[in-house]
């Protein structure tokens, strides 16, 4: 049987693939210590499970309207006008299976074939091949490891054609951690108004931020910038709901309702549970929001004290999400390996270590580490990567 040419042209998810060979590891009895997964490793809060078993109990079962219901949607425009002073109608929102659901909506309406879509490396691994699914080409900008793995404005200035439709610009990043000043965003936006191209604002990092910083959206810098930006985000992350799959995307409202038309064919609304949870994620305190968020700076900054330190590892330090995203390069050429995911895979065989290779992520120089996992697994983590590299010194 053939299959269609947009399957074909996939990419397989190298943080899969490792995911799968670790599984097996275990499987077989090894002690693996796993810092690919993107999820954060706590449990949903107590409340939101108390919502969802409350729903349930009060009959909450049945279809909803394609874009989500109007009481989580209100809870969204709050959050919204709460967090960025932001101020948006519930034509203007969309609740999605998850914020993944929203970026593949958001480009199956926008783009056609050939319509080029800005994408600065290192990139989430679907960025891509969401944009080639809707017969989009991906534009790859590889964003300087020296400014921290963001795009500039002479950058994205020099890849935009007469066919760019959009640009992605995500922040705090998955894979690199790394956050956008206002300043940063204030130059993009300029270039996008200037050549009228859509922000994609991929913000469902915003509440992992452990610096002084406050995370800034750019659609919050100018009514011209909210009105040329796509917000999507969600409570996977924020609230450790990745398993209830909601998400949303925020912006016009002639882009809001054909994603909605297109989730009522495909789709049909997200599940009705999950978006009474979500109803409460977004209502309630941030108590357990901060909670989390002190735990993972504290692993932040375990986990990066100790790659520092391990000759041939570079490493900057990161502003938010769960990642860090060393620079291995001299390790691996010392230890004489062919590239990093054969450094990865060796890492994997020898010392039972699960990171997931650069090269899924447009950076090939570099690792991905999540540390989504507790302070005693990291510290066995970071010893054993000190004994692999330290193994292959030459």
């Amino acid at each position: 049987m053939q299959l269609a040419e947009r399957v074909q042209a996939l990419t397989p998810s190298t943080t899969l693939a490792i995911t799968a060979k670790a599984k097996a590891l275990k499987a077989e009895g090894h002690d693996v210590i796993g810092l690919g997964a993107g999820e954060p490793d706590f449990n949903t809060p107590a409340y939101i499970l108390d919502a969802a078993k409350r729903a349930m109990d009060e009959g909450m079962t049945k279809y909803t309207p394609a874009g989500g219901i109007p009481e989580l949607k209100n809870s969204i425009t709050a959050k919204l006008k709460r967090d960025q002073d932001l101020t948006y109608t519930n034509e203007q929102i969309i609740v999605t299976t998850g914020a993944k659901h929203a970026l593949f909506t958001l480009f199956q309406v926008l783009l056609n074939e050939g319509d080029e879509v800005i994408v600065p490396a290192p990139y989430w691994v679907s960025y891509p091949e969401q944009i080639k699914l809707a017969e989009g080409k991906p534009v790859i900008v590889s964003a300087e490891e020296a400014n921290n793995f963001k795009l500039t404005a002479e950058q994205l200035r020099a890849a935009i054609t007469p066919k760019t439709k959009a640009v992605i610009i995500n922040s705090p990043s998955n894979p690199t951690g790394m956050m956008y000043s206002e300043e940063e965003l204030k130059a993009l936006g300029e270039v996008c108004l200037e050549h009228d191209v859509l922000i994609v604002s991929d913000e469902i990092y915003e509440k992992l931020i452990y610096t002084k910083e406050d995370h800034v959206s750019i659609a919050q810098l100018s009514d011209e910038l909210y009105h040329q930006t796509i917000i999507i985000n969600g409570v996977s992350k924020s609230h450790s709901m990745t398993g209830w799959r909601i998400g949303f995307a925020a912006g016009n409202k002639t882009v809001v309702k054909a994603m909605s038309n297109m989730a009522s064919h495909s789709t049909s609304n997200p599940t009705t549970i999950a978006q009474y949870a979500a109803l409460a994620a977004y209502t309630a305190s941030e108590d357990e929001v901060t909670k989390m968020k002190e735990a993972f700076k504290e692993r932040l900054d375990l986990l990066h004290k100790r790659l520092i330190n391990i000759p041939g590892i570079e490493c900057a330090k990161p502003s938010g999400a769960f990642y860090l995203f060393p620079n291995v390069k001299k390790a691996v050429e010392r230890g004489g390996f062919e590239d990093v995911d054969a450094w990865v895979k060796a890492l994997l065989d020898e010392e039972k270590v699960a990171l997931v290779p650069g090269s899924g992520f447009g950076s090939p120089d570099n690792v991905r580490l999540s540390y989504a996992t507790s302070l005693d697994q990291l510290e066995k983590a970071a010893d054993r990567i000190e004994n692999f590299v330290n193994k292959y010194q030459s």
